[in-house]
């Protein structure tokens, strides 16, 4: 069985996300998402809602499972016995980065190879961060995020909002 993982903060996952996860989801038997818990992060949404939210939008594909590590991708793989790690990449901007984390993800684990799979052509250009940029500027965000996930991400801005004017 060909097992792969396709980990990231997925913060929120969008439609580029999933576009790499339909892909990765034909090319592979089995696909986990996994959500790759940063340290160095601040996320908007917590470990626990982003796996919600992918499960949420990735129902389509029976194939396809989420899990969360704090540990490095590669050693989650080596332990679930995935020897593939699937990264999306958008466009020039992200291959230099991502061979990279290919490098050092072969040096820890050279059983386990990287596999790049594009976003569709029309979402090379989405990110989490650009979501939630537009998300916070109130422009429409609903060509780059499903429609249940920009409603998450509206409620939690709204909150977040209040909570800062409850502080002033």
């Amino acid at each position: 069985m060909r097992l792969a993982i396709y980990a990231g903060t997925f913060d929120p996952i969008t439609r580029g996300h999933l576009s790499v996860v339909e892909r990765a989801a034909r090319l592979f038997d089995r696909l986990i998402v996994v959500v790759a818990v940063n340290p160095g992060k601040i996320p908007l949404f917590s470990a626990e809602e982003r796996e919600e939210m992918i499960r949420e939008v990735t129902r389509q594909w029976p194939n396809v499972s989420c899990a969360r590590t704090e540990a490095y991708v590669v050693a989650l793989a080596r332990d679930l016995g995935a020897r593939y790690l699937v990264r999306g990449v958008r466009g020039a901007t992200d291959i230099e980065s991502e061979i990279l984390l290919a490098r050092m993800n072969q040096e820890l684990a050279p059983e386990i190879e990287t596999v790049f799979v594009p976003a569709h052509a029309e979402l090379s250009e989405v990110s989490s961060s650009r979501v939630k940029q537009r998300a916070v500027q109130g422009l429409d965000v609903s060509a780059y995020c499903p429609p249940e996930i920009e409603s998450r991400l509206r409620r939690r801005l709204a909150e977040r909002a209040q909570a800062e004017l409850a502080h002033v």
